[in-house]
């Protein structure tokens, strides 16, 4: 699967109305991270990870920092 899945597959949740509330709630926080990643890296098209779009909002997070030897 690929971002562009990823976003459309969360748009279907939203607008299923026998979909859950808490389906619904993780789709759009989801689908807000997602759209977000995506509007800051348009050429990167795969379907990153929570720790991804985590890391891509806060870089500056002990779990997020990458050390160079």
């Amino acid at each position: 699967m690929n971002i562009q899945q990823h976003i459309s597959k969360d748009k279907e949740i939203l607008d299923d109305p026998l979909a859950s509330s808490q389906a619904r709630r993780h789709a759009e926080e989801e689908l807000d991270s997602l759209e977000r990643y995506h509007s800051k890296h348009p050429e990167d098209d795969h379907d990153p990870s929570p720790l991804e779009l985590y890391c891509d909002d806060h870089p500056e997070a002990l779990e997020c920092r990458v050390y160079d030897n």
